[in-house]
């Protein structure tokens, strides 16, 4: 049925078959099969392995497609949780690893913080700043998504606690309080986050993180506002004024929020937010929504943070999502990782700490991963990803809407920017039965909060692969409604 898409977008077929990439998927023993599970089984004496889908063959791997070690050969638009810019075995990724002077940034693992090589700020250079966000000159590097916002959090409170002090120096009382978790050393600010968000699972994040009780049961956290991510009703364009209306409510639910804890003394010194809120369900908010909250939070002298870890790196049809939100300021931190092979943050030049080792660890970030981003850099300016993923990205969203009208029980609420794509089901059992007869199709996606299932390929993904994508949906569709 979809093959026809391709016609429309022959101008990419030139480029769109990456080299060695097989015909289509193959599925030959059932997923996890026995080598799999065996291999599970020993898994399971070393480590709690109780998320392990099945074990890959990254020697096979190759481009959009995943190979596992039973030999079944799956269209993966999950891409390691979004992880994945180029694909599988990129050549050009492999050929880095040649040369003499990049092997010696892979073993010696220099501490950035304190040893880093004679050409390190010419790498980021060539990488991250290549691509920095709108206003954006300075950036920190960091090794996952988590610490990235661990960091980027204390950064925060940190610019906060000298707008309050000014220039004063810190009192002998604050340096001696701080080290035993006392006042006046420690602060009792706060960071607002949103109901359905994930920024990490380290501490600190957690604080922030509202989406599986899985995550948090049992851990100590503290008392910081959690305000309403909207929730809205789709087809957007049949809800204009009631998603406004959420939008409005919201909003005031955050201003709220501010005027109540500033009063308590738990000032609040930054909102984090996610573009798309991407654990928890794959929910999105409109940019007049992200426009006002920037300017409640500059009403209120706090940051704002955006959490791009899985939205960033150009899936949305932009490098940045929030670049599709046409805000009225720089972003004053703009955390990343996932699709940026290193993690790090962004912040505006206020938010430098003045003292060395305030935002520090042992290796702050990896170089290896920043001389890969700068290759990953190169091929999605030469070779025009971000655009592919802009005409891939209709495909799948007409797609999946035609589908929302064939399968009204299994494909709702159809949205997404890009190639960054979701819908829901009617339960969360039939979400994940949906997912898991998509591997039966050859297919390897996964869900996000309690009845999406999310979209996560590759920027290598291309009109072809979503053509077969939709060709292997609509087959599981057809099978899973039949059986209703």
């Amino acid at each position: 049925m979809f093959r026809s898409l391709l016609a429309n977008n022959a101008r990419y077929l030139s480029s769109a078959f990456v080299a060695g990439e097989p015909a289509g998927p193959e599925v030959k023993t059932a997923i996890p099969g026995p080598r799999s599970l065996a291999m599970l089984a020993e898994m399971k004496t070393i480590q709690i392995s109780d998320a392990v889908q099945l074990f890959a063959d990254y020697s096979k791997s190759i481009g959009n497609y995943l190979y596992d070690v039973d030999g079944n050969i799956l269209l993966d638009v999950y891409t390691q949780i979004s992880s994945v810019p180029l694909g599988y075995n990129h050549p050009e990724l492999l050929d880095v690893l040649q040369d003499k002077e990049n092997i010696r940034t892979f073993i010696n693992r220099p501490a950035l913080g304190v040893f880093p090589g004679e050409n390190y700020p010419q790498r980021v250079y060539n990488s991250l700043l290549r691509v920095a966000p709108k206003g954006h000159t300075e950036v920190t590097t960091m090794a996952c998504g988590s610490c990235s916002n661990e960091n980027a959090y204390k950064a925060i409170f940190v610019w906060y606690r000298r707008k309050q002090r000014g220039d004063a120096p810190y009192t002998p009382e604050e340096e001696t309080s701080c080290v035993m978790n006392q006042s006046p050393g420690v602060s009792d600010l706060t960071l607002l986050s949103f109901k359905g968000a994930f920024h990490g699972r380290t501490f600190g994040t957690l604080i922030t993180t509202h989406t599986k009780p899985v995550h948090k049961l049992d851990i100590p956290t503290m008392d910081w506002p959690i305000g309403t991510f909207p929730r809205y009703k789709y087809p957007l364009e049949d809800f204009v004024r009631e998603n406004e209306e959420e939008d409005r409510r919201c909003l005031a639910e955050v201003e709220e929020l501010f005027e109540r804890y500033n009063k308590r003394g738990k000032n609040v010194a930054g909102v984090v937010i996610e573009p798309i809120q991407s654990e928890g369900g794959d929910h999105h908010a409109s940019p007049a929504f992200f426009q006002q909250l920037q300017r409640i939070a500059k009403k209120n002298g706090a940051a704002l943070l955006i959490d791009e870890v899985q939205t960033g790196g150009g899936t949305t049809g932009e490098f940045w999502c929030h670049d599709h939100f046409n805000l009225e300021h720089p972003v004053d931190i703009v955390t990343y990782s996932k699709k940026m092979l290193v993690g790090g943050y962004f912040s505006l030049p206020e938010f430098r700490p003045r003292e060395g080792y305030r935002i520090f660890n042992t290796w702050m970030g990896e170089p290896s991963k920043v001389v890969l981003l700068e290759k990953v850099i190169d091929v999605i300016k030469r070779d025009k990803l971000i655009e592919n993923v802009k005409v891939t990205g209709d495909i799948l969203l007409n797609g999946l809407k035609a589908f929302g009208k064939r399968y009204p029980n299994l494909v709702k609420n159809v949205r997404g920017r890009g190639t960054f794509c979701a819908f829901d089901c009617d339960s969360m059992a039939k979400r994940d039965q949906l997912v898991e007869q998509l591997k039966v199709e050859g297919v390897q996606t996964g869900g996000a909060g309690p009845v999406a299932v999310r979209l996560r390929p590759s920027l290598v993904f291309q009109p072809h692969h979503a053509a077969i994508f939709l060709d292997r949906l609509e087959k599981a569709l057809h099978k899973m409604d039949n059986k209703v």
